[in-house]
């Protein structure tokens, strides 16, 4: 009982004590209003719902950019399959084409059922080309074309080089004695190429292509770099090179004794003291570019019509012509004019000999296609003109007596002749018809070329070049051309360089294709009528004039201005003398019907001079 009073006792105690009212609390505070704890509640939430939001953004931004890179990562892989698809299809038809040009090739080197023993290369599809169903004239009227037309320019041809070689020896020969051994440029004898001296020229005046080699002074040398021998070679670098001008002491293989010291009692054979001290930089500002060791074009061209001046001056007191240049973009283009107002064209060519081949580098070819224009003045053409002489003669010996080959060329260049004088010059080229045969003469057999097959082997001669016409393609005959037989002598960089395509200006220039095409179609159009009118009514200047001169001459030589003159009588033309002067003649002197030894220009006469006048060249 008393535990429980206590109880009760002790509880009233702790709750008087507790009471605020009787012990309030120091730190104790007692809000003002409610309205005051609601509005920190609220402005707190409002914080929270701000960084949720905050939050949430983040949230949203950082899927955003890990879908856009998983997209990225797919369409990656969507390129890298399709690229290597692409790459294989790619492979596949490199794997394809290469197939088929083996194939190709295979099928080309095969022998033809025409030609069994033959070697029937640059011929596919030949058989399919129809000419347009033009139709050239029969066997018996090509023959007759040929030998009243044709036939008699060879005569007047061989009258003609005699001429030209003998005054172009006298020209050289005073060139030569105006030259400083010492520093000028040391000119070698002319070589006769093209037509002329393939005896397939048809086209009137005729003229004589002369290459005249030249070599520079010691202590230099020249250096040949063919474009073909590098790979890849530009296509508009195919069939130039460049000619270095190198020093002695420069070439890693000459001489050493500029390289070491020699005792004083020791001399080198080879180059003596006084060869050391030759002035050598004139060569170098005469013919090379600015800043380059290699030889320019057109300082060559100026420095050879300067020495060809300076030696016509020297000489042309012995001759009753004028020599001038014919054309202002060809170097030795010269142009004889008598005083009966005749004239004679010929062309001197400088050209530089490629090592000890028979490849020569020139400046110009005036009647070889040029194709593009040289990318610079330092590139020079490769000439095979002396290589397609050889490989003629060659030829000739093992084809039949009489053979045709040169008669097709011959009709064809008389027919691409006209036809350029109708309708004015085209892409095609007497070039492109010697090329043309030049193919076609590896191709057949010997027998095929003999004098009776004279149609067929024009007729083919003609299909060729309409295949090539559409084709766009005509390859070089000696450049990359494995057919060429070893026996030529090719250098082994121009025997194994890609093959150039003479008809690459024809893949970049439409017009001129265009222009070409049609012109060659119209040729063929014109050409019996040419033949027909040709073989009747035969023209002056491709009649045969031995008959008629020889009847006259002692009158005509009256017309040029000697009435009293004695005259000797010659096989190739008519010798006048002239009291009170010195000079050489060429020619053969014997009488007339008796033909004697040739006589060449440096043989003289003291009290009277000799001038050799060709028939048909002077009147």
């Amino acid at each position: 009982m008393a535990l429980g009073l206590f109880r009760v006792c002790l509880v009233v105690v702790t709750a008087i004590i507790n009471h605020p009212l009787l012990f309030p609390r120091e730190n104790a505070t007692v809000p003002e209003n409610e309205e005051e704890i609601i509005r920190k509640m609220q402005a707190h939430q409002e914080k929270l719902q701000l960084e949720q939001l905050r939050l949430e953004e983040e949230v949203a931004r950082q899927a955003a950019e890990k879908e856009a890179l998983e997209r990225v990562a797919e369409e990656g892989q969507q390129q890298n399959e399709s690229r290597t698809a692409w790459d294989l299809w790619s492979t596949l038809c490199m794997i394809l084409f290469l197939v088929i040009e083996v194939w190709r090739q295979d099928h080309q080197d095969a022998p033809s059922p025409e030609c069994p023993g033959g070697d029937e290369d640059e011929l596919p599809g030949l058989e399919g080309a129809p000419l347009r169903g033009l139709t050239l004239p029969n066997k018996g009227t090509l023959n007759h074309f040929y030998e009243r037309c044709i036939r008699g320019a060879t005569a007047d041809a061989a009258r003609t080089r005699e001429f030209v070689e003998g005054f172009v020896d006298d020209l050289l020969e005073a060139l030569r004695s105006l030259c400083n051994r010492d520093t000028d440029m040391e000119v070698e004898d002319f070589i006769g190429v093209d037509s002329m001296y393939e005896n397939w020229q048809v086209d009137r005046p005729l003229l004589c292509d002369l290459f005249v080699p030249f070599m520079p002074p010691e202590p230099y040398h020249f250096h040949a770099e063919l474009c073909c021998s590098r790979h890849p070679v530009p296509l508009d670098r195919q069939g130039y090179g460049q000619i270095k001008v190198v020093r002695a002491d420069e070439d890693p293989l000459g001489c050493i004794c500029d390289k070491t010291k020699l005792g004083e009692d020791m001399l080198c054979l080879l180059h003596g003291k006084k060869s050391l001290a030759r002035p050598g930089s004139e060569v170098e500002t005469l013919l090379c570019a600015r800043g380059a060791p290699y030889l320019d074009a057109m300082q060559v061209m100026k420095w050879f019509q300067t020495a060809l001046t300076r030696a016509w001056h020297r000489i042309a007191h012995k001759y009753e012509f004028d020599l001038a240049f014919g054309q202002l973009d060809s170097p030795g283009s010269l142009k004889i004019r008598f005083r009966s107002g005749k004239f004679m064209p010929f062309n001197l060519i400088p050209v530089i000999q490629c090592d000890d081949s028979d490849l020569y580098f020139v400046s110009h070819l005036p009647r070889e296609p040029s194709g593009d224009a040289p990318a610079s003045s330092t590139d020079w053409l490769l000439s095979f003109a002396v290589y397609e002489r050889q490989f003629l003669r060659m030829t000739s010996k093992a084809l039949p007596e009489g053979a045709c080959h040169l008669s097709c060329l011959q009709i064809a260049s008389f027919l691409l002749s006209k036809q350029s004088r109708l309708t004015g010059p085209s892409g095609l080229s007497n070039y492109h018809l010697k090329t043309a045969l030049l193919h076609l003469l590896v191709s057949r057999r010997p027998a095929d070329w003999e004098a009776g097959q004279l149609d067929a082997r024009l007729h083919e001669l003609l299909r060729f070049l309409e295949k090539s016409l559409l084709e766009k393609k005509l390859h070089h005959f000696f450049i990359g051309n494995r057919k060429v037989p070893n026996a030529m002598g090719l250098p082994e960089a121009v025997r194994r360089a890609e093959p150039l395509n003479l008809f690459r200006p024809f893949v970049l220039q439409r017009s001129l294709y265009r222009k070409t095409v049609d012109s060659f179609y119209e040729m063929l159009k014109n050409a019996p009528v040419l033949i027909s009118e040709y073989s009747l009514h035969i023209p002056s200047d491709h009649a045969s004039l031995p008959q008629k001169l020889l009847s006259c001459k002692v009158s005509r030589t009256q017309r040029a201005g000697v009435q009293d003159a004695p005259h000797v009588h010659t096989s190739g033309g008519v010798y006048r003398a002239c009291p009170g002067k010195t000079v050489g003649f060429v020619g053969s002197l014997s009488p007339p019907g008796n033909p004697g030894p040739t006589a060449r220009r440096k043989e003289s006469h003291t009290g009277s001079w000799f001038a050799f006048m060709p028939t048909g060249a002077y009147w």
